[in-house]
């Protein structure tokens, strides 16, 4: 959530920068005015129990003395004042409920350097990168052999049936087999297994309670993408960031443990509401997928180098595999509802001719921390909230899609990448299965 107290100081500010992200300021103005009077009927309460304890005290003065009519008089007057009180409370919880609801649906404030622009057209291009790029080298050119979109491949290899994936659990929930499914697996291993180093590694549950997914985000806001289990109150993560996040939710860590990192290598579930006939053939939009999600606590000050450690590391896997990539910085109308600043990282794919987000990495501020009341204690003994940082490093299906038109071979076999012969029982080379 934003912070209200700075809302208060400058509304200017908030309203300016929430309008880069397209919110009307009538809906600020709104939230301002609610405000406003949430905390004049709060006050216009406490002032109505202050009036009603002191008289309170008195009724006792005066039986104490006798004094039974006064005390009478009295009593009668703070039954008035108590069943003011009692509207005042009441009016007070149906303003808050308004409040709560306006707050929650307003997204954080975009970072002043994140580019200005309404939508995925207005993203800024940061950099490329290919192999052999650093000796000069040309964007690749790719053989026809290349151009095969992964479907084929999958099929024609025996890797990958998205036939009884559907059969099973419906459309864009893919089924890997044999070396597919392998293949799935190792990269969750091989990418864990470079950040073991730095981050705490973490086997969250796949499922998340509705106060959990809130502190990310991810409701109210993306209710219709998500996955929810209503006779338990649950819903399914869209992303390890989900449990992550409230990891801590409610404590106050001291500052020398910061900044926390963990990682998490999890399957995850989206809806994709409003995705119906677009980018949903093989792997490129799919409901439920694996993910390593790198997430991290931090101090304001630890947050630049947390999410540039962030992003070099996604970098360095596509670098290991390979994979053709390039940076893209979000604007400010393309920031998804948590982010401050968001840069995507894309693999081309030659079999589809298109490139495929594989990673967010994110800087959210303290909007994520305020919902999941998340601190740290300072030396001097204050407390503030923490800033968080995630991104995927990373998201596997689409990975998966990009090596085996990368690296598929002119007899029609997929050749996989040296680094990954660790995790696949040494055999890199997928062929057709008998």
């Amino acid at each position: 959530m934003i912070d209200l107290v700075q809302l208060r100081k400058e509304p200017d500010v908030v309203r300016a920068a929430l309008g880069r992200r397209g919110v009307s300021p009538a809906l600020v103005d709104e939230l301002v005015t609610i405000d406003v009077e949430h905390r004049r009927l709060l006050q216009e309460a406490e002032r109505l129990r202050a009036e009603i304890k002191s008289l309170s005290r008195q009724v006792g003065d005066a039986r104490r003395s006798h004094d039974t009519q006064r005390a009478e008089e009295l009593s009668a007057v703070s039954r008035e004042l108590g069943e003011e009180e009692a509207r005042a409370g009441a009016d007070a919880d149906t303003v808050a409920e308004r409040l709560r609801e306006i707050w929650l649906s307003l997204p954080n404030l975009p970072a002043p350097d994140a580019p200005d622009g309404i939508d995925e057209n207005d993203n800024v291009e940061v950099r490329r990168w290919w192999r052999g790029l650093e000796d000069g080298a040309d964007f690749p050119e790719f053989g026809p052999h290349q151009r095969l979109p992964h479907w084929d491949i999958g099929r024609e290899l025996g890797i990958l049936d998205l036939e009884a994936g559907a059969k099973l659990a419906g459309s864009m929930f893919p089924l890997f087999r044999g070396a597919g499914s392998r293949l799935i697996r190792a990269l969750g291993a091989f990418a864990l297994d470079r950040h073991a180093d730095a981050y705490e590694e973490i086997r969250p549950p796949t499922f998340a309670l509705t106060e959990t997914m809130q502190s990310t985000g991810h409701l109210p806001k993306s209710v219709d993408d998500m996955y929810a289990i209503e006779r338990d109150g649950l819903w399914a993560i869209p992303t390890a960031e989900v449990p992550l996040t409230s990891m801590h939710r409610g404590e106050i860590l001291e500052e020398s443990r910061l900044p926390v990192r963990m990682t998490a290598l999890t399957p995850c579930f989206r809806r994709e509401a409003g995705a119906a006939g677009r980018d949903t053939r093989g792997l490129l939009r799919v409901h439920e997928f694996d993910k390593v999600e790198l997430f991290a606590y931090c101090t304001p000050d630890q947050a630049p180098a947390a999410h540039a450690d962030i992003l070099e590391r996604a970098e360095g896997l596509l670098r290991e595999l390979g994979l053709t990539y390039r940076l893209l910085d979000l604007c400010a109308g393309d920031l998804g509802t948590s982010s401050a600043r968001t840069i995507d990282l894309e693999v081309y794919s030659p079999g589809v001719d298109r490139w495929l987000e594989v990673s967010s990495v994110s800087w959210f501020r303290d909007y994520q921390s305020r919902r999941a009341n998340v601190r740290y204690r300072r030396a001097d003994g204050t407390t503030a909230l923490v800033h968080t940082v995630n991104g995927s490093a990373l998201a596997w299906a689409r990975i998966w899609a990009a090596l085996v038109e990368t690296y598929r071979q002119p007899d029609g076999s997929v050749e996989l990448p040296a680094v990954l012969a660790p995790y696949l029982g040494g055999r890199t080379t997928i062929t057709r299965r008998a």
